[in-house]
């Protein structure tokens, strides 16, 4: 059976007494059944009967009765309808080798009770399935809803829905469990655990300390380790390869007896059980090196995934690329040239049948131009005639990096905002050449809500109160910091370094287990940031230019930042810019030179994917080829023409005289912004009394903006008029601090209470846009409690922004919900 491919590919059915996936009857009544996995890691494994087959996931935590818990569960492979009776040991070895028990079974049902089978995978298909569990524990409505991420569609959550089953606390399936069954697999993993303590050649384990400590003379199991480069070597002879983005990871071989060891010493035989069954295979005695990945199928990298260990989300899988020979039948290779190192692979590795591992190939031509097109991390370049040197930094061998990061040091970390669980970012460090800790700067996104948690967990085992710096060293957002001992390590992904040593657009990758705290040091990669780069979007070719420009010369900020930026908020921006006519205001070389407004345009000067829409221009009766910025593409592509701030139409080019928002602009004038703020609040009360929902932005200049989304229901003059009374009735409140004259010169020392925004053709600046503003400052949507004393314009910047994107919940999130009633509101006035 086509859907059971990947059970059978992973399981020796002569080895385990799972049941072989086959087809099977289907039952009258729909079953499910949740089964205890105490694998390399304890997880509930819940598994839903869909279409001949149990749809499975993995649920980390177990599920949980309590509405408010939202529980991660990864979708794995399909497991057959045998298996929701099988309970007992999986050996080791073996994939998933562990202890299985059933937590609870039974049958469920669509919550409507209406959905038939198909319907349901059809749900399953879109990501959203809505189901009543009848089991003994586990009982009324419950969600699955996969969890939106481009870069991983096999994440769901599992949700409880509030019914007379619900509970209202805390939940723990582990509560539920017997404490026989919880010691049978504590007893089953502590006894297979005994033989990994060992190396497989009969290692005591007072020499698996020593390595550890890395004291004495380096040995067979310490790596080779490599000197980052700036360019790649013109002299001698070299080798090329990929440079994985996993854990290095050295496999001693002996009697088919393997053990899998990391740079600091880490035994990985059992968080990776599918590599070492691959390399028991092997008859010799070897000493391999390589490094584990965790792929798919097009072969693009997670890293993240390999934390955890196996089992894997269905989609992916474990390979072990091996890149060198140390060992083979008790003979020492360490001297050999690489070139005869590499022979012997290729020998050895024409009898090696394990899929999961793989010898890394040679690449020819040019490296790095294969890497950029394939977005790998990098290049290793290796010289042909070098010996192994075990456990030292040799430029024999050279990483030249693609993508930047950085291993930094977790010092301490801030409070969340809003709704973010956890923390809201951590603070990082490298130690300096003087043997101290340097700041390098905090990440704040790059997390998910599970991660947060787990890291919170361990962050919280190693409060500490003292700060690790300096008194001198400013560390952002220090008041919110918490400080812990420096034991934990990040891979961190950023733009470049900044002049005062810290990273610039850093991204949280993952935890690195692998390396040890004393070896983290600053790395610079082979260049800051490409001139050029080219993005795919599909079919969709977007080659980003000139990305070394100074758009900001005083602050040091590039167009290519300006590009970054963009690509990360590009998803929050876009249902703002659905369908609108947009106006270009390009600035080709910076905000300090000349710009110009392009709204007519050239549908030669784009790639060909681009829309535009033919409009009559109501000023001089001309057709205007007006550009749409639907997706991520066109919005990537108007920031690399130069044109900084992104300038939607109101209304969509389908109902031009409808308006989507309507907009109360405050323009300060040269007026204090804390009379601007006191107006604003004015303004919100006046909405809320009438029961009109608002939502306040920044204008990245010098004012705000309050919004109502009026949802195309209302002709332009109806919302203007609507618009033009709030302004009166602020006006009243304020008569001294305020003015609806259009003129500056008859309203000077007023701020003006703009209500003309709302016409055909008008352009607002779109939310999360970037103005031509020094410090690069944010047109940024704000909670109504934000608007106080303490609110500055300057404080909403593209560095800041993509922080505090992460750090707390969207206060825009709920604009779109419901439009607003006017003749109801007016009533109200």
């Amino acid at each position: 059976m086509a859907a059971l491919e990947a059970y059978n590919k992973k399981r020796d059915f002569d080895k385990t007494a799972e049941p072989k996936g086959a087809a099977a009857r289907k039952s009258k009544k729909l079953r499910f059944v949740v089964q205890r996995h105490h694998a390399s890691r304890l997880h509930y494994d819940f598994r839903l009967e869909m279409d001949g087959v149990l749809k499975s996931w993995a649920v980390p935590k177990g599920p949980s009765l309590y509405p408010d818990d939202k529980r991660l569960a990864v979708m794995v492979e399909d497991h057959p309808l045998s298996y929701r009776t099988f309970e007992g040991e999986i050996p080791k070895g073996n994939y998933g080798f562990g202890t299985v028990s059933i937590f609870d079974s039974g049958y469920y049902t669509a919550v409507d009770n209406v959905h038939t089978e198909q319907d349901l995978l059809e749900d399953l298909k879109q990501g959203s399935i809505k189901i009543v569990l009848h089991g003994k524990k586990l009982k009324g409505e419950f969600a699955l809803v996969r969890i939106k991420n481009p870069q991983e569609d096999n994440a769901w959550l599992l949700i409880k829905h509030k019914d007379r089953y619900a509970v209202d606390e805390a939940y723990d399936a582990e509560d539920e469990v017997s404490a026989k069954v919880k010691e049978a697999g504590r007893s089953f993993r502590k006894q297979q655990g005994k033989a990994n303590t060992k190396a497989a050649s009969g290692k005591t384990a007072e020499q698996d300390k020593k390595k550890n400590e890395k004291k004495g003379s380096a040995t067979l199991l310490d790596p080779m380790l490599a000197v980052l480069s700036k360019a790649v070597p013109d002299d001698g002879d070299w080798i090329y390869e990929q440079k994985f983005d996993g854990f290095r990871a050295l496999a001693e071989i002996s009697n088919s007896k393997v053990s899998l060891v990391s740079r600091n010493g880490i035994n990985f035989n059992e968080q990776f059980p599918s590599i070492q069954e691959g390399l028991q295979g092997l008859d010799r005695t070897l000493i391999l090196d390589g490094e584990i990945v965790a792929e798919d199928a097009k072969g693009k990298a997670n890293f993240q995934l390999l934390q955890q260990g196996e089992p894997l989300p269905a989609r992916y899988k474990l390979v072990y690329y091996v890149f060198d020979l140390l060992m083979l039948d008790d003979n020492d290779l360490r001297d050999f040239p690489l070139l005869e190192r590499r022979d012997l692979l290729r020998r050895l590795f024409a009898k090696i049948s394990a899929p999961q591992i793989k010898l890394v190939p040679e690449l020819k031509g040019d490296a790095l131009q294969k890497a950029k097109k394939h977005n790998w991390e990098g290049v290793m370049a290796k010289e042909a005639g070098s010996r192994y040197h075990s456990g030292k930094r040799s430029d024999a061998w050279r990483k030249l990096k693609i993508q930047q990061s950085q291993e930094a040091i977790i010092v301490g970390f801030t409070a969340p905002n809003g709704s973010r669980i956890g923390f809201g970012a951590l603070v990082l460090a490298v130690w300096g050449a003087d043997k101290t800790l340097q700041y390098i700067g905090n990440v704040g996104t790059g997390f998910t809500d599970e991660l947060l948690q787990d890291l919170h967990a361990k962050l919280q085992r190693l409060l500490v109160k003292k700060k690790p710096f300096p008194a001198t060293v400013k560390v952002a957002n220090e008041k919110k910091v918490t400080w812990v001992k420096p034991k934990l390590i990040a891979e961190i992904d950023y733009a470049e370094w900044t002049g005062d040593g810290h990273l610039r657009h850093p991204v949280f990758k993952a935890l690195r287990t692998d390396k040890d705290v004393a070896d983290i040091v600053k790395v610079e990669a082979v260049q800051a940031m490409s001139n050029e780069r080219e993005i795919r979007f599909g079919r969709k070719v977007l080659k980003l230019t000139n990305q070394q420009k100074l758009y900001w010369p005083k602050d040091k900020i590039r167009k290519g930042d300006l590009l970054h930026y963009y690509e990360q908020v590009g998803e929050l921006m876009l249902p703002y810019l659905k369908d609108k006519p947009i106006s270009l205001n390009r600035f080709p070389n910076g905000i300090e030179e000349a710009s110009f407004f392009q709204k007519d345009l050239d549908k030669k000067l784009g790639p060909s994917w681009l829309k535009t829409v033919e409009l009559e221009s109501e000023s001089t009766g001309d057709t205007v080829n007006y550009l749409l910025c639907n997706d991520l593409p066109t919005l990537l592509w108007i920031a690399n023409m130069g044109s900084i701030e992104i300038n939607p139409w109101l209304a969509t080019y389908r109902k031009q005289d409808r308006p989507v928002f309507g907009v109360l602009d405050l323009d300060p004038n040269g007026v204090d912004f804390k009379t601007v703020l006191a107006i604003a609040n004015t303004a919100h009360d006046i909405l809320e009394a009438a029961n009109v929902r608002s939502y306040v932005k920044t204008s990245g200049s010098t004012g705000l903006h309050i919004y109502i989304y009026v949802g195309q229901q209302y002709t332009f003059d109806v919302v203007r008029d609507f618009i033009q009374m709030l302004a009166e009735l602020v006006h009243e409140q304020h008569k001294k601090e305020s003015s609806l004259e259009r003129s500056p010169s008859k309203r000077k020392n007023k701020v003006y209470l703009d209500y003309m925004q709302n016409k055909r053709a008008q352009t607002v600046v779109a939310p999360y846009s970037v103005r031509p503003k020094p410090l690069a400052t944010v047109s940024t949507p704000l909670d109504w409690s934000e608007v106080n004393d303490e609110l500055t314009i300057q404080r909403f910047t593209m560095e800041t922004l993509l922080e505090r994107i992460a750090a707390q919940k969207d206060p825009w999130a709920t604009i779109f919900d419901e439009p607003i009633d006017l003749k109801k509101a007016i009533s109200a006035f």
